[in-house]
């Protein structure tokens, strides 16, 4: 530990008789805070450390030193470079942090993805899960430091205990927290040792269907079947009663298993009509804990998260203090540090019931920082390197500022039941005046290899009814072009009244009406045509007719339209050109327009077939993604809406169903292949 020399005074305990206004170079105070110079010097460019030039040369002021003792320049060990093992738009957060506090940042990047541009330097990686190939990199290009994000390794105990192994800074919990509270059954237990009350369900050992149906029924309907390892909603399924279960255990261990290599499973009763209310805890690593308040995450389809806010619209301060006390207890008892998250149930009477912790950085955090002015990423690479809640500030639980609400952008398509989207973005516009947290760029590919988040709009108020009004004018002047998303579900979703009033459940969107495809109106097609047009504009161009304007024959899905070029339009909806294929902006929703071809012999007697009734069925791929389960052999009878096939893509399973009672006559699929939008899968004759 440093000693800072105090000046003489009254009030001082210790003298020394130098001038207190004495000038040092970054050198000098380096030797005097026993830190780096080059520690030093990102105090100085970041405003920490106040300092004078004079040409070339840099003096600091004696008496300027406590502007960073104060705030634990002491004691504390400084990460010089930080690997950030993760992708996306949480790598970005990450180093943006990280460069902000001068440390050099180092990412990796998949073979067929572009360097992370927020990264000093990238390294090429097989995978995001490979332990070893990440702790190798960090060692090659000098990390002292590694930060997970959330997703992949992030709740891993197994990585984290080889990074220390290695003799790299952890930035998050000890590896034996993250096993603690990384086992669900495990963490309801802790819970309820500490007298924090759990919802009624079974966290039992025994894994057999026998005994997962017998602690159903004790438990009652509607539960909720989890996996004990894990989080992020992967694997969860309600199940409403007795006859849906043993396909909710099959699918949620098959679940369970490839994200988490563990298909233990847990019950816990679904408590219709509540709140998820999460509580974020910071600990240094000293034993030290506070709470930052709490978010609510109540807007969920599916188990997932899709508008959070801070604070929650149904928690009274005294109600605060009290989940707030419970959350802290839960982390302390595992030796928690850094940051993490105490998620909840609340009831309308004021109930809370623990549910699990997720020991990382949460998706949402964004809404906790502007609400209480703070950097978390900041707060963990701090507390990494052995600060104290004190010398970070916070010596109590910070005062809430606000609101804040955080929308997040997916690439999925609401209008076909929410199935995740893929291909090129041809068109990025964000918003002026809030706070973006993205992950891609224009021209960036979205694959089915990861989670479909592509970016979080955060707006914040000063009171929620401001931060609702942003977030919604923020929503209305994005534009995403090239790959479906759900942005037209979001704009609609924050007009509902359950949103608007922060009546919002983890059921209510369920039981919302979303709306249907958007309409597409003349001047849309006139975008798409005018995207054809050729840059020569003289009577001979493409689509010139005689004693007629010139047209383009369009196609969008089975709808075809003659659309007459007109060369003077201008100001119409956002529409770009990507490859074969046009992207018009209806609505918030990008749609897609080709050039129509005539058509041939086989079409019509396809659209005839069709139109008649007659011949079979076909199935094709809703999205892109692998099968992973074929359910019926060809030439079997099937029933209406029987899965056939289970196609998986983006951390989700989705089930191709036969449209009639009849038989498989074709089987085009197979386990384990990789299929495109679109693709025939079977065939089935009507019985």
């Amino acid at each position: 530990m440093g000693h800072v020399r105090a000046p003489c005074g009254a009030n001082s305990s210790v003298c020394d008789n130098r001038d207190v206004d004495e000038d040092l170079t970054p050198r000098e105070v380096a030797g005097e805070l026993r830190v780096t110079v080059r520690t030093v010097q990102r105090w100085i460019a970041d405003g920490r450390l106040p300092a004078t030039r004079v040409g070339s040369r840099v003096r600091v002021s004696r008496s300027s030193l406590s502007s960073v003792t104060d705030s634990g320049a002491q004691g504390v060990a400084t990460i010089e470079a930080l690997l950030v093992a993760n992708r996306g738009e949480i790598a970005a957060r990450i180093a943006r942090s990280a460069r902000g506090m001068g440390i050099r940042v180092i990412g990796v990047h998949a073979a067929d993805e572009r360097a992370p541009e927020d990264a000093d330097e990238s390294h090429e990686i097989g995978s995001y899960l490979d332990a070893e190939a990440l702790v190798e990199i960090a060692r090659r290009s000098g990390a002292d430091a590694i930060h997970p994000g959330y997703g992949f390794l992030s709740e891993n105990p197994a990585f984290a205990r080889a990074v220390v192994a290695a003799g790299v800074t952890w930035v998050g919990p000890p590896p034996d927290a993250i096993a603690a509270m990384g086992d669900k059954a495990a963490a309801r237990h802790q819970a309820a040792e500490h007298g924090v009350p759990t919802v009624p369900g079974y966290d039992g050992d025994a894994p057999d269907d026998a005994t997962l149906i017998d602690a159903a029924a004790r438990v009652g309907y509607p539960l909720l079947v989890k996996p004990s390892a894990g989080g992020g909603g992967k694997g969860m399924r309600v199940v409403h009663s007795p006859g849906e279960l043993p396909e909710a255990l099959v699918a949620s261990r098959r679940e369970a298993h490839r994200s988490f290599g563990d298909d233990r499973l847990i019950f816990e009763r679904y408590l219709e009509g509540s709140r998820h209310v999460e509580i974020q805890v910071l600990f240094d690593r000293h034993g030290n804990g506070v709470h930052l308040g709490e978010r609510d995450c109540s807007a969920q389809r599916r188990n997932q998260k899709i508008v959070e806010e801070a604070p929650a619209p149904s928690v009274s301060p005294e109600l605060r203090a009290r989940m707030g006390s419970a959350a802290l207890q839960v982390a302390h008892a595992v030796g928690y540090a850094s940051a993490g998250t105490v998620e909840m149930l609340l009831t309308d009477a004021g109930e809370f019931f623990f549910l699990e912790m997720n020991t990382r950085l949460q998706v949402e955090h964004p809404v906790t920082e502007e609400v209480t002015a703070r950097d978390l990423v900041a707060d963990q690479l701090r507390i990494a390197g052995g600060a104290t809640l004190a010398q970070l500030g916070l010596h109590e639980a910070p005062r809430i500022r606000g609101n804040a609400i955080e929308a997040r952008l997916y690439a999925e398509d609401p209008e076909a039941g929410f199935l995740p989207a893929t291909g090129r973005l041809a068109l990025i516009g964000w918003p002026q005046g809030i706070r973006i947290d993205a992950g891609v760029q224009q021209g960036d590919e979205v694959s089915d290899r990861y989670d479909p988040m592509i970016a979080k709009l955060i707006a914040h108020g000063t009171t929620r009814h401001d931060a609702l009004e942003r977030l919604r004018a923020a929503l209305a002047e994005t534009t995403i072009l090239g790959v479906r998303t759900n942005l037209r579900f979001l704009r609609w979703l924050l007009d509902q009244p359950a949103m608007r009033d922060g009546e919002m459940r983890t059921d209510t969107i369920a039981g919302l009406k979303v709306p249907g495809p958007p309409k597409i109106e003349e001047r849309h097609w006139q975008a798409a045509a005018a995207m054809t047009q050729p840059a020569a504009r003289d009577p001979w161009s493409d689509g010139w007719r005689l004693n007629a304007a010139p047209v383009r024959r369009l196609r969008h899905g089975d709808q075809e339209r003659s659309v007459r070029l007109d060369f003077t339009t201008a100001g119409g909806p956002a529409a770009t050109d990507g490859d074969d294929t046009i992207h018009v902006d209806v609505d918030g929703q990008s749609l897609e327009f080709e050039l129509a071809s005539p058509p041939t012999v086989e079409e019509a007697l396809r659209h005839a077939a069709s139109a008649s009734g007659e011949g079979a069925s076909v199935l094709v791929a809703p999205m892109p993604g692998r099968i992973i389960a074929v359910r019926v052999a060809e030439g079997a009878s099937v029933k209406a809406h029987q899965a056939v096939i289970v196609i998986e893509a983006m951390k989700m399973e989705h089930a191709v169903v036969a449209p009639t009672d009849g038989t498989l006559v074709h089987l085009a699929a197979t386990e384990g292949q990789q299929v495109q939008r679109g693709d025939v899968l079977a065939e089935v004759t009507a019985s």
